[in-house]
């Protein structure tokens, strides 16, 4: 109970420079918890990037920011080996990149090209580096938070299937209400008065903490209906003729093995976030889109159509049952 009150008061000290973007804190929280990495997609202005630093603020954790562009090499990301010469004697030694930090910021991930954001994925999947023959482990709290314009594409890498496939949730953000504009405008006012630091360590919560909690997540239940449940959404992506005519024709490859278990591990984070020691359907499809979103892969017929990857998601929900 205390680590979920900690991680509770974490989500409310966060939401207090974040206004009228609950839902994002939430899922970048949710993929704190579940060990895994986001993919958040919304329009300049929208607070992606001061969501991941006022985590860092809060949290007892490193933070890097990585500026995709399309001059990035890998090793820029990684590290490299460096001559150092001392007495007469020389060596190379591994100096680490900026990969080597508890939250990762990957701005624009989609700006670089595929060498690159393949050095960045790699480290995600396998949590360590190698350069030189040499593996250097990456830290056990470890997230990437991704971003992506989704409407400038001009001079952009898209992200691939696989790739994208490696990123636990593809968190969409969308514009605040009128209501929280009025307060954005207050907080930035108050905030030209003052000056922030980083926090004082003793009110940052320790990383041991987010350790601690996932340890309990995993002892959340998952009943053999709701795991059923799980499967059958995951099977009407990969065989949609079987449930709906028109998703059918909208799907045209359906969600990997991965999508099962980060579909799994979210909702078991998402339960224990809620105060249960048990997943219900209703966990499973509060997240479901965000696990799903960027794993369909949709026919020329939906995007001929106007359908998004949300509507057959939406489809799908209706038309399976639930346990």
């Amino acid at each position: 109970m205390a680590n979920r009150e900690d991680i509770q008061t974490l989500a409310t000290k966060i939401g207090q420079s974040i206004i009228g973007q609950e839902a994002m804190i939430e899922r970048l929280l949710l993929g704190l918890l579940a060990n895994g990495h986001l993919l958040v997609e919304g329009l300049p202005g929208l607070a992606k990037t001061r969501a991941i630093k006022s985590l860092a603020k809060n949290l007892d954790a490193s933070l890097s920011r990585i500026q995709f562009t399309p001059d990035l090499l890998p090793s820029d990301i990684t590290g490299s080996e460096v001559y150092f010469s001392e007495a007469g004697k020389g060596e190379f030694k591994f100096q680490q990149g900026p990969v080597f930090a508890n939250l990762i910021l990957a701005d624009e991930i989609n700006r670089a090209p595929a060498k690159v954001q393949s050095a960045l994925l790699e480290a995600m999947e396998e949590r360590q580096v190698t350069v030189g023959g040499d593996s250097h482990k990456l830290p056990e709290l470890f997230l990437v938070m991704a971003t992506q314009n989704p409407i400038e594409q001009e001079g952009t890498y898209p992200l691939p299937e696989a790739q994208l496939d490696r990123f636990l949730m593809h968190v969409r953000v969308d514009y605040p209400d009128a209501k929280s504009e009025v307060a954005i405008m207050e907080l930035v006012r108050s905030e030209e008065k003052q000056t922030h630091g980083k926090g004082d360590a003793a009110d940052r919560l320790a990383a041991d903490v987010v350790l601690s909690s996932r340890r309990e997540i995993t002892d959340i239940t998952v009943s053999k209906a709701v795991a059923d449940y799980i499967v059958a959404l995951v099977m009407a992506t990969r065989y949609p003729d079987k449930i709906d005519a028109d998703l059918a024709k909208w799907i045209q490859v359906g969600v990997s093995p991965r999508g099962v278990i980060g579909l799994d591990k979210v909702s078991r984070a998402y339960a224990w976030m809620k105060g249960r020691d048990f997943v219900t359907p209703d966990d499973v499809q509060a997240i479901v889109h965000n696990v799903f979103r960027h794993r369909l892969v949709l026919s020329y017929e939906a995007h001929a159509g106007g359908i998004t990857a949300d509507q057959a998601i939406d489809r799908i929900v209706e038309k399976v049952a639930t346990a």
